[in-house]
């Protein structure tokens, strides 16, 4: 081999140095301002997440940014066991159950409003929004269902993925999305004609 092929072949070596395992270890090592970079090649995919769970976009921003601020502050402690990418989304779902949390118990305290009572599903015109309606659905789906039919429908996670993220087995995963496909499917029933014209 000369020495023009040994360049070439350790050229992915030089490109793998600015992986998250490497940006992680230069954090550790007293280089803050390099969480940026770990922000930025992330942030969209936690804003979707917090986004499509949630189905609020008034709340992605400070969501994410609660996400971004734990990441921050316990990043010295992440322990290379699993993906980077896995601990980020297992923060992010946990921040997303924490809002629903406080959410629910607020409820317990208000009066119902008149809004609320309103179908999730009204007739649809000639202008359908057919993300709207999906989102909608999935918005009514419970946590445990609506959580990883984001990550693997909307996300792309694989089963392998969501499971380390939401701290359980792959299989309670596949039955998770197989109970909650089918449950989006009885609430988009009644839609099913309109929607197929």
């Amino acid at each position: 081999m000369n020495s023009e092929e040994n360049k070439d072949m350790e050229q992915p070596k030089i490109l793998l140095l600015d992986d998250d395992f490497s940006l992680i270890k230069r954090f550790i090592d007293g280089e803050e301002s390099i969480f940026g970079e770990l922000v930025k090649r992330h942030k969209d995919k936690v804003r979707n997440i917090i986004y499509i769970t949630l189905n609020n976009g008034d709340l992605v921003d400070d969501i994410a940014q609660e996400v971004f601020i734990t990441i921050y502050r316990n990043l010295k402690n992440f322990r290379f066991e699993s993906q980077f990418t896995t601990w980020i989304y297992r923060i992010t779902i946990n921040k997303c159950k924490d809002y629903l949390r406080k959410k629910n118990i607020r409820r317990i305290f208000l009066p119902l409003k008149d809004e609320e009572a309103e179908p999730v599903f009204e007739s649809i015109n000639e202008d359908i929004d057919l993300k709207h309606f999906v989102r909608n659905a999935i918005a009514e789906l419970p946590d445990k269902l609506r959580i990883p039919i984001v990550l693997k429908d909307l996300e792309g996670f694989s089963y392998q993925e969501i499971a380390e993220s939401m701290q359980c087995e792959i299989g309670t995963v596949k039955s998770r999305i197989f109970r909650g496909r089918e449950a989006l499917k009885k609430i988009l029933q009644p839609l099913e004609k309109e929607l197929m014209e």
